[in-house]
C-alpha cells in the first residue's frame, strides 16, 4: 500500500472508527451552543446537541484558523509524514480550506523535503465524506499522493449532494430562506429540498408538502443525476440530524430501485448540524454533475 497521509475536516462526519481504522487525522471545528464551546464529540453527545438546538439554544460555528492549521499539520510531520494530502471542506461554506492553504504555503518554504497538498472540495459532510472514502481506497491499491489529489480534483464536482430540512426556521436563521417563506413554509408543512452546487454553496432547488415526499425526491433527484456514473456507485453515503430512522427509509428505497448495496450513515457533526438543524436528510453519491 502506498502511504501518505490523509487529513480532513470534522465536516465531513466520517465514524469515529473508520478515521481510526484508515489511519485518517481530522481537524476538528469547534462549536458553540448555551454558552459552552465544544471542541470534540466526546464532550458533548451529538443527541445531546440536537435536543438543545429543539429547545431553541442557539449555535455558532468556527473555522480552523491558519495557526491552528500549521500546528496540526506540523506535528503529523514532526512525527514522520513526509507527504500529506489535505482533503478539505468547501471554501463555499468555510475560511478552512484558505486557512489550510495558508498554512501548507508557510510550512513547504520551511520544510521543503515535505510534500502537502490540499484541495478545496467545494464539498461538505459526508459529501466531503465520500471524496475521502475514494481517497483511502486509491490509496489501498497502491496509488501516489499525486494519483489520488488529481482525481479528487477531477471528480470533485461529480459527487452530488442533495438533502432535505425539516424545520425551515434553522435555514432562516443560516440566511438561506427568508423570514416570512421559513413561517408560511411551517404553517403548509413545506419541506425544501437542496444541494450543493459547483461553487460549494447550498442552494434550494424546489419544494415538496410533507415530509415523505421530501425523502423520496431525495431518492428520484438521484436516479436522475447518477448518469454515466450509474455504474461506479458502488457505495452511497447518507447524513442525517439525529432522525435515524428517516436516514433508513432513504436508504431501502435507494437499494430498492438502484441495487446498490453498500451503504455509510452517519449524523451531521456540529457544523453541518449547526446550520441545517435536527430531522436534516443528506444523501451522496456520484453524478455527471451536481
Amino acid at each position: 500500500m502506498s502511504f501518505f497521509k490523509i487529513v480532513t475536516d470534522s465536516t465531513a462526519d466520517l465514524p469515529a472508527e473508520y478515521l481510526k481504522e484508515n489511519d485518517i487525522t481530522e481537524f476538528f471545528l469547534p462549536a458553540t451552543i448555551a454558552g459552552s464551546t465544544y471542541r470534540s464529540l466526546t464532550e458533548l453527545p451529538l443527541k445531546d446537541f440536537y435536543d438543545m438546538m429543539r429547545s431553541g439554544e442557539r449555535t455558532q460555528t468556527s473555522q480552523v484558523n491558519p495557526d491552528e492549521a500549521k500546528e496540526g499539520l506540523l506535528k503529523l510531520i514532526d512525527a514522520g509524514c513526509k507527504e500529506i494530502l489535505y482533503i478539505a471542506f468547501s471554501s463555499g461554506l468555510s475560511g478552512t480550506y484558505n486557512s489550510a492553504r495558508i498554512a501548507a504555503e508557510d510550512i513547504k518554504e520551511s520544510h521543503p523535503d515535505v510534500k502537502l497538498i490540499v484541495i478545496d472540495t467545494l464539498a461538505a459532510s459526508l459529501g466531503e465524506g465520500l471524496l475521502v472514502y475514494y481517497a483511502v481506497e486509491m490509496r489501498k491499491a497502491g496509488k501516489s499522493i499525486d494519483e489520488v489529489a488529481a482525481w479528487v480534483e477531477e471528480h470533485k464536482l461529480n459527487l452530488v449532494h442533495i438533502f432535505t430540512v425539516d424545520d425551515l426556521n434553522h435555514l432562516y436563521r443560516g440566511g438561506r430562506v427568508s423570514r416570512s417563506a421559513a413561517f408560511i413554509g411551517t404553517m403548509l408543512n413545506i419541506k425544501p429540498v437542496l444541494h450543493v452546487d459547483n461553487d460549494g454553496h447550498l442552494i434550494p432547488l424546489g419544494k415538496e408538502r410533507g415530509r415523505k415526499k421530501s425523502l423520496l425526491e431525495l431518492v428520484n433527484y438521484m436516479g436522475e443525476h447518477m448518469g454515466s456514473f450509474k455504474d461506479q456507485n458502488e457505495v452511497f453515503f447518507i447524513s442525517h440530524g439525529d432522525c435515524e430512522e428517516d436516514a433508513f427509509f432513504v436508504k431501502e428505497e435507494v437499494q430498492k430501485r438502484f441495487g446498490i448495496k453498500n451503504c455509510l450513515i452517519n449524523p451531521l457533526g456540529f457544523t453541518i448540524g449547526a446550520h441545517a438543524g435536527p430531522g436534516t436528510v443528506a444523501l451522496f453519491f456520484l453524478g455527471d454533475n451536481r
